[in-house]
Parts: C-alpha cells; structure tokens; sequence
C-alpha cells in the first residue's frame, strides 16, 4: 500500500513516473518506456551536473541520488526509476528505504538479472559497464541469490559512457570499442549485456565490431516491460477512455544544457522545454 502524501491530489494512478540518470543515457529506457506506455506522464532528471556516475564513490552516488528521489517526490512521482547502473549498484536500497511507502522504486539491475536467470542457462555470457557497476559484482551476485550457476565475464568499460555522452552515435567511438570488446573477458561470448544506458545508443555500432554474432541484450525493452507490469500489479496504470499522449517534463542539474537538449530532441522528436534544477550537496564528496 502506497503512502496517503496524495490523498487530497487527483487518483494516484494520474501521477508521473519519475526516471533519472547521470545524463542522456536513460533517455534510452524513457523512450521504451514510452512506446509502451504512451498515455503516462513522465519527469526525467538528467544529473548532468555530477555526470560520469561510472568513477563517483557509493557514498557520492547516495547523495546526488537521494536529492533527486527528493525532488521526483516532490513532484508527485508514483514510481521511481532508477535508469543507471551505477546509481542502481550503489543507492538503490538507500532511494528504496528514503521514498518508503510513497512510491515504487525500481533499478535497472533487476529486470535484467531476471531476464538471465530465465533465458541464458547455458550460454556464455559477456557483461560492459562502467567500472562502478562492474566492481560491484552486483549482477553476479543477484544471480547467485536466485541460485543460479550462470557465470558472467564482465569487463569495465568506463570512458565509454562519456564519450557517448560527448559525440552521441559518432564513429569516433569505435576505437573505444574495438579496444574494449577485444579484451580477452569478452571473447567467446554468446550475448553481451550492455550494462549502461548509454551503450543501446551505439548499438549497431558494438553489434558491427562484433560481427553480428553475439546477441545484445539491451536492457531498456526489458526493464520498460518490467515498469508496465509492475504498474498493472498495484494498480497504478493511467488508463482513461479518450486518454491524449501523456505530459513530459525534463529537469538537468547543470546550466549548461544544448547537448542534452539535442540527444532529448533525438529520442523523443520533439520540442522539448527544459528546467534547470541544481542539486544543493553539501556534505557529499566524491
């Protein structure tokens, strides 16, 4: 049962879900999670300001991810996700036990790790991500919880995310690549979990320097789909009779925007009208 902060508003299931991300790169879940529910209103908040995730210390990433839960809370948001790996690594059971009762938090990390529990028995699978999520062991570990043997090789690819973030789907990131995916961690893999949500935006890209012949596992389908039935399941989905596109809004925590504004625009083809709203940490270092 959800908290009773919203009694007074209109019908809980009217109420935005909130995503957010150090920069663009969640910008791929949104947009999943929009083709699939085009009806529901959504806040994103870009952290721009703190942008890369990947090299920030656990108690950093608490912070920056507290006052933006703050913040999506503040503005009514009915679920929160958490569309980073890093931040879902290091601060999701902090955001989980800060928002309680008031809406449903939800990470990356999960979705996918359920998604391999269920289908890759038996294969040999490859993992990049930055070096946060990957020296959390994180998905080994969940794996493990859930009883299952699948062993992942996983490589940290860390400059990545920000040279996606700098150039987009430019070919100046397949040198990056080719030096990554060539690692000896990743040879013979069957899939490869891109375990950022960056990485989808060079998707073809990873897939050509790998020859078509690993299957990619992209999170943002799979963690869309995980959105909509956990929505179902508490009886939160917006669904009105006649019901027009849902509102967007976009929040950046640094002034300085015209990149974000662009990849926005990308993904969602369309003017977007972007807020900014600085985070104001004092205590959190990096």
């Amino acid at each position: 049962m959800l908290g009773t902060r919203n009694l007074m508003r209109p019908p809980f299931s009217a109420h935005p879900i909130g995503i957010f991300d150090s920069g663009i790169g969640g910008l791929t879940v949104a947009r999943a999670v929009i083709d699939r529910l085009p009806q529901e209103h959504l806040i994103y908040f870009g952290d721009t300001a703190h942008f890369p995730y990947g090299d920030k210390s656990a108690h950093a990433l608490q912070g920056y991810t507290l006052k933006i839960a703050e913040h999506l809370l503040a503005r009514n948001c009915k679920l929160i996700l958490i569309a980073c790996n890093s931040a879902s690594a290091a601060a999701y059971d902090a955001i989980k036990t800060f928002v309680g009762n008031d809406a449903i938090v939800m990470n990356v990390i999960d979705p996918v790790v359920n998604h391999l529990h269920h289908t890759a028995a038996g294969k040999r699978i490859g993992l990049i991500g930055t070096r946060q999520t990957v020296n959390s062991h994180v998905y080994q570990n969940k794996l493990t919880a859930l009883g299952n043997s699948l062993e992942l090789h996983c490589h940290a690819t860390n400059l990545l995310a920000s040279a996606i973030e700098e150039f987009g789907d430019h070919g100046v990131t397949d040198t990056l690549l080719h030096a990554y995916l060539t690692h000896a961690n990743l040879q013979n893999i069957d899939a490869l979990v891109l375990a950022c949500t960056h990485y989808p935006i060079i998707k073809h890209r990873i897939a050509a320097l790998l020859n078509d012949r690993v299957t990619l596992i992209d999170p943002s389908d799979i963690v869309a789909a995980t959105v909509e039935r956990t929505l179902i399941q508490h009886n939160l989905l917006h669904t009105t009779a006649g019901m027009s596109p849902g509102q967007k809004h976009f929040y950046v925590s640094d002034e300085y925007t015209d990149a974000f504004v662009a990849s926005t625009r990308l993904f969602f083809k369309e003017t977007i009208h972007l807020e900014h709203c600085p985070l104001e940490i004092s205590t959190v270092t990096a």
